[in-house]
C-alpha cells in the first residue's frame, strides 16, 4: 500500500478534481458503444470512487 500525504488544501483540490473528472467519465462511459472499453471505464471509475472515499 502506498500512502500519500496531503495537506488539507491539496485532498481538497484533489477531491474536487477527480470529482469532475467522475462526472466527464460517467458521460463517457454512456456514450461507449463498445463492450469491453465500456467495462474498462466501469472499472475506473470504481477504482476512482475508492479513492474519493479515502479522502478527507
Amino acid at each position: 500500500m502506498t500512502t500519500l500525504n496531503l495537506s488539507s488544501e491539496q485532498a481538497q483540490v484533489l477531491k474536487e478534481t477527480l470529482t469532475s473528472y467522475l462526472s466527464d467519465l460517467r458521460m463517457e462511459i454512456a456514450a461507449t458503444e463498445n463492450h469491453d472499453f465500456r467495462e474498462q471505464l466501469k472499472e475506473k471509475e470504481a477504482t476512482l470512487k475508492e479513492i474519493l472515499e479515502l479522502l478527507p
